[in-house]
């Protein structure tokens, strides 16, 4: 039981791991997509 309770706690670490790395990721998509959309930082285009 004792292998049982570390694999769980290695599982759980992984998921916590892959679910901030998919958070950074997401924030960092949504602040590109909100520069993409600002006319203002297109400013330098004439």
């Amino acid at each position: 039981m004792d292998f049982f309770n570390s694999a769980v706690d290695v599982l759980q670490t992984l998921v916590i791991a892959l679910g901030a790395g998919l958070g950074v990721w997401g924030v960092i998509n949504l602040l590109e997509g909100y520069g993409n959309d600002n006319p203002g930082a297109n400013a330098h285009v004439w």
